[in-house]
């Protein structure tokens, strides 16, 4: 079975932080430096996780490596050891972050449709000194977009869903509008705001 994939990092407040490599949290764990964490909240060093027992097919399959003469489950939760802060970052300005926050969905007549389908809108539109920040910025279907033009939302006759605002940042552990890459993550992930991936918009 493929150990492609993510683990989720938590610092000692399990709070999480990163994610990261199948190879770097193996190799985390190996060197004490963190420790599996399983939904249970129970926890284990290298040696205890490497004893427990690996099923590779059927309906309590598990995702695992081939060492020489055993298996071994692939970890997908890990808590460090000795790291309590949580890193000092901001959810990045991009197209994709805002059709994430957006859930993918037009602001003015809430239709969710595939990203190819929508737009960016400037609600104070930028011929009128509207900035592009998170603040003035929202997912747009083409029809809207192109109703709305340089007009005001009261002026073209639309209302906003809701007020665009700064998402939270929290760690990169799903793609827009997907659910978390593995059901184990749960426990530990409050809601997801936003990716930390893609190209930065520029506020010009």
């Amino acid at each position: 079975m493929s150990v492609q994939g993510s683990v989720l990092v938590l610092n000692r407040q399990y709070q999480p932080v990163n994610v990261t490599s199948v190879k770097r949290a193996f190799t985390l764990l190996y060197l004490g430096a963190a420790r599996v964490i399983e939904p249970d909240y129970s926890t284990f060093d290298f040696d205890s996780w490497s004893a427990l027992a690996a099923v590779e097919k059927g309906p309590d399959s598990h995702d695992v490596i081939h060492t020489i003469g055993r298996m071994i489950r692939v970890p997908r939760v890990i808590v460090l050891q000795l790291y309590d802060r949580l890193p000092k970052t901001r959810v990045r300005f991009s197209r994709l972050n805002i059709y994430l926050r957006d859930e993918n969905t037009c602001q003015y007549c809430s239709q969710q449709l595939p990203r190819s389908s929508l737009n960016l809108d400037h609600v104070i539109p930028r011929a009128r000194g509207g900035r592009t920040t998170w603040e003035n910025v929202v997912c747009s279907c083409v029809p809207c977009n192109l109703s709305k033009a340089d007009k005001l939302p009261e002026e073209a006759g639309m209302k906003l869903r809701r007020k665009p605002a700064r998402p939270r940042w929290t760690p990169a552990f799903r793609a827009p509008g997907q659910k978390p890459t593995h059901t184990a993550w749960l426990p530990f992930l409050g809601v997801a705001d936003a990716s930390y991936w893609n190209t930065e918009l520029i506020d010009e």
